[in-house]
């Protein structure tokens, strides 16, 4: 913790209650209290489809001496009750329940819309709160709202099945406020083969636009060979690991084409070596967690500052 950073501790309330387990609200106290040191803001812990429970949480967790942001679901709840956190006087209002696919943007747009115009902000436009989007990973949803701040794990799921967020390139600069592409340059996805989808797809100057952006932010693509071994005697050296390939029994003509480039869907993981030749975003999925972190810096970083006044408009963007 010597470089600090802002930390908002959340329940997991939404994953348990899609899993199905409980969370004790007795731990989840004497854990904020054990580690308040290191977190600006907690989360209640919500019941997804009960806000009499979830605000008794609330002032369950009030009594043992702590101040929890409360939580409201706008798709299950009256508006009573985010009118009733409001009244009571709470600055930092958390609003859960959209994440996990269960409503799209177009179910939600309505709703939202209603709650920023009727509850949320003065007639003026202007927030009269704080809100917190959980799960917001639209990007039309976070441009037409004022939110103060949002969550997501999208940056991370992009990262880990091999993609990273390119941002359009117009006018001398990159355009934050419309559709990015979402490209795939990890060497052993299946997308190699789907036009518009993996790098290796896209047209000579689309790549080199690409490459750009990989450029100014200090990123480059990298490069890995493969060749096959036999995993039970074979002993990695320090640059190579087994690969990991997602169609392991499309393996095939793999040994006439050692030394040259083989697509990964004919990459058997039982028996394939992928040499790191050069570290890079198409081999470590780290990297590309790093390149989608800035990307979204980058989006915020072009966003109004908060507060600003929710007018309704059009819409824009897309969901990612």
């Amino acid at each position: 913790m010597k470089n600090k950073v802002s930390l908002m501790l959340d329940s997991g309330a939404f994953s348990a209650w899609s899993q199905g387990k409980p969370i004790d609200i007795d731990a989840y106290i004497q854990f904020i209290k054990e580690n308040e040191k290191y977190i600006d803001h907690y989360i209640n812990l919500d019941v997804i489809g009960d806000a009499e429970n979830t605000y008794k949480n609330q002032k369950y967790i009030e009594k043992h001496g702590l101040n929890p942001i409360p939580v409201f679901h706008p798709m299950r709840e009256d508006d009573s009750w985010l009118a009733r956190y409001i009244k009571e006087g709470y600055e930092y209002i958390g609003m859960g329940g959209m994440a996990g696919g269960t409503f799209n943007t177009s179910q939600l747009r309505p709703r939202l819309d209603h709650l920023f115009s009727k509850l949320i902000c003065a007639s003026d436009g202007m927030p009269k709160v704080k809100i917190h989007g959980f799960g917001m990973t639209s990007l039309d949803l976070m441009l037409r709202y004022p939110w103060y701040s949002v969550d997501s794990t999208s940056w991370v799921q992009t990262g880990r099945f091999g993609n990273v967020y390119v941002p359009k390139y117009r006018r001398g600069q990159y355009v934050y406020n419309e559709n990015s592409l979402k490209v795939t340059v990890s060497t052993q996805s299946p997308s190699q083969k789907d036009d518009g989808q993996h790098f290796t797809t896209f047209s000579p100057m689309e790549q080199r636009q690409i490459l750009d952006y990989f450029d100014s932010k200090g990123f480059i693509m990298g490069k890995s060979e493969y060749h096959k071994e036999d995993r039970k005697t074979y002993k990695l050296k320090e640059n190579e690991r087994w690969a990991n390939s997602v169609d392991a029994d499309s393996c095939r003509d793999l040994i006439e084409n050692i030394g040259k480039y083989v697509p990964p869907e004919k990459l058997a993981t039982k028996d394939v070596v992928e040499v790191v030749i050069e570290p890079g975003l198409s081999n470590d999925y780290k990297l590309r967690d790093e390149l989608n972190i800035i990307y979204f810096l980058d989006l915020e970083d072009s966003m109004p500052k908060w507060p600003w006044p929710f007018i309704i408009k059009s819409n824009k963007g897309f969901a990612f």
